[in-house]
């Protein structure tokens, strides 16, 4: 069996999957953020050996790890996280969970997992070509082509997010003008704030704009249009027609679907082939999925799927089992 962790600034979830991706069991705990990345992989390693401690018959094979920011993929360190976390940016998470567990562990970007997770066993799978879009605190990307994950030279294929040309926002991240300051939930709820004067979040902005109100409505137009002209760009750039949108913000589906799909009926792509646009269906597994499917794909191209774990390593450290609840 392969386990995937989701390492998130709220909660952490780990699911235990068979080779063909089935779940299998899954856990989810409170992420220690504040506590550092000993802390926050001690969390995760705890709940997944609850999840072994229930299958008695697992073997696990290997673990990934999808995780919030930037990280480098191969070395499986963190490079810069956002400062939710502490001591999180350059911690060692591969090297932490090998040593742990006596099993192979690979590292993903969040985003990069989701649409990994969406492309194996979720609502784009069988899909050669697919975009991904997390909306979530910030905007993600990913871009899936000839059946595989691209990355790109430096690992920033399909970021989206932070992509300039809508406007003149100051971004969190420093830039102006970037997606993420139109439709990611913290930017929904400021733009809310700034109109109605209003504190609220995303959430609440969506419920307002369910009860008709038109400040809420406005602002989720805004950000309807602003992601048909981020989906529309790619298409022109990659010819990829098939966007599948995650994250808490699609949450809000039934005021985004429509918007996007109008935006794009207005402006489709230069193809002339019309996009086809779902919402994940893996819910919060999607990149705990993605992350298992990535370690998958690493062993089975090195030969070493399905080889046996060293004796006693499908258990966590006893000091991380005190994460488990209960």
């Amino acid at each position: 069996m392969y386990a995937g962790i989701d390492i998130g600034g709220t909660t952490t979830q780990v699911v235990l999957c068979t080779d063909g991706l089935d779940v299998v069991d899954r856990a989810e705990v409170p992420t220690p953020a504040a506590e550092g990345g000993d802390a926050m992989v001690g969390a995760a390693l705890g709940a997944l050996r609850g999840l072994l401690d229930r299958t008695p018959a697992a073997r696990l094979t290997g673990v990934g790890v999808g995780a919030a920011g930037v990280v480098d993929a191969r070395t499986g360190h963190i490079l810069v996280a956002s400062d939710s976390f502490t001591g999180w940016a350059g911690f060692a998470v591969t090297k932490t969970v090998e040593a742990a567990l006596g099993v192979p562990a690979f590292l993903d970007n969040d985003v990069n997992a989701f649409l990994r997770g969406e492309a194996s066993r979720g609502a784009v799978a069988g899909e050669p070509y697919a975009l991904g879009i997390m909306l979530g605190t910030g905007v993600g990307g990913a871009l899936w082509l000839g059946g595989e994950l691209f990355e790109g030279l430096h690992g920033a294929a399909g970021e989206i997010g932070h992509v300039p040309g809508f406007g003149d926002i100051r971004c969190t991240c420093g830039g102006h003008g970037h997606l993420e300051t139109l439709a990611s939930g913290r930017s929904i709820a400021a733009r809310y704030r700034e109109r109605t004067g209003n504190i609220a979040t995303a959430k609440q902005v969506g419920a307002a704009a369910g009860r008709g109100d038109a400040d809420a409505l406005a602002v989720f137009d805004a950000a309807g249009a602003a992601l048909a002209r981020a989906i529309v760009i790619v298409a022109g750039v990659a010819d990829v027609t098939t966007v599948v949108v995650g994250g808490g913000v699609s949450g809000a589906w039934h005021l985004l679907e429509p918007r996007i799909l109008a935006a794009l009926a207005a402006e489709p792509p230069v193809s002339g082939v019309p996009i086809t646009l779902v919402r994940a269906a893996l819910g919060s597994s999607a990149v705990a999925v993605g992350a298992a499917s990535r370690t998958r794909t690493e062993l089975t191209a090195t030969g070493t799927a399905g080889a046996p774990a060293a004796s006693g390593a499908a258990k966590a450290p006893e000091s991380a089992g005190s994460a488990v609840p209960g």
